[in-house]
């Protein structure tokens, strides 16, 4: 299969696509576009699914999703999305790739599964197709796809502002995180059109380290979903116990923080049954960056 730019082949290879947590998550204001203006601490988690990356065959250009996700059309799948996206910046024949997603995270659970997947997609595919773009240039790219998938391609722990987009790194502790999925689904449309939803949470100058009384910070998404969601709101009650207890993003995912890893599994060992869910550390370096450069 040609490369125009004369690269080598590249072998069969797999990156992770990590779970992100919104440590906090404020809501500063509404723009005209209808658009919210958000505050959000960023976190990945050493958790996550992955995706890979096979040659196709010789002649084959095209570029496969094998299997498809289920309830899931090509033309909303955010792996399709990416991947057709990033070909399309390129004036040359690129070698056809079949991708496949071993798929860990919810759907819909607030730990930016569907953005994660867009960006390990970006950064995968550069690396396939040696095209050398930057992180700056797929970032860019990644922004047409959605507001978190950003933080994913730049790959460190950041305070996001505007819709999530304007990133400044950041190190909040490495803690471990009991995470929680209720057994509903969350539209997160329905959350930011609520009347209820609070709008006017005055902007914080410099981004949180969680460093000494956490309780500064929280989801102003969560006294809604609370409401609409009883499932959510027993699942926090029942976190609550052992410690302060939070939504990520619009949910339906909950998590705790834990100084240890046993610490978050006595509790997952105690979870209430029909809840689902994983205990994970928080890193500031994604691990897609930590893979990446392992193959480079």
């Amino acid at each position: 299969m040609e490369r125009d730019n004369g690269a080598g082949p590249v072998n069969d290879f797999t990156l992770p696509s990590p779970a992100k947590l919104n440590l906090c998550l404020h809501i500063v204001g509404r723009r005209p576009d209808g658009y919210h203006e958000l505050q959000t601490l960023f976190q990945f988690l050493d958790y996550g699914d992955d995706i890979t990356f096979r040659p196709a065959e010789e002649d084959d250009h095209d570029i496969h999703l094998e299997p498809s996700i289920p309830g899931v059309a090509d033309e909303e799948n955010l792996i399709l999305r990416a991947a057709r996206l990033l070909a399309g910046t390129q004036n040359q024949k690129l070698p056809g790739v079949i991708l496949s997603v071993d798929k860990r995270l919810p759907m819909g659970g607030g730990l930016g599964g569907g953005s994660s997947n867009a960006a390990t997609v970006l950064l995968g595919l550069n690396h396939y197709w040696q095209l050398g773009m930057t992180l700056d240039q797929l970032a860019e790219l990644g922004l047409q796809l959605g507001a978190d998938v950003p933080v994913f391609v730049r790959g460190h722990a950041a305070w996001g502002e505007g819709v999530g987009e304007r990133l400044t790194p950041a190190n909040p502790p490495e803690n471990w995180f009991l995470v929680l999925k209720p057994a509903c689904d969350i539209n997160t449309g329905k959350i930011f059109s609520e009347q209820g939803l609070t709008r006017n949470t005055p902007r914080i100058k410099i981004a949180p380290a969680f460093e000494g009384d956490a309780s500064r910070y929280r989801n102003d998404c969560e006294d809604v979903v609370r409401k609409l969601y009883p499932e959510v709101n027993q699942g926090l009650k029942w976190l609550s116990q052992f410690g302060p207890a939070r939504l990520t993003g619009t949910g339906a995912c909950i998590f705790g923080r834990f100084p240890t890893e046993s610490a978050a599994r006595i509790i997952w060992e105690s979870k209430p049954s029909g809840i689902t869910g994983f205990v994970a550390q928080g890193v500031n370096i994604s691990p897609l960056h930590t893979k990446l450069t392992e193959l480079t």
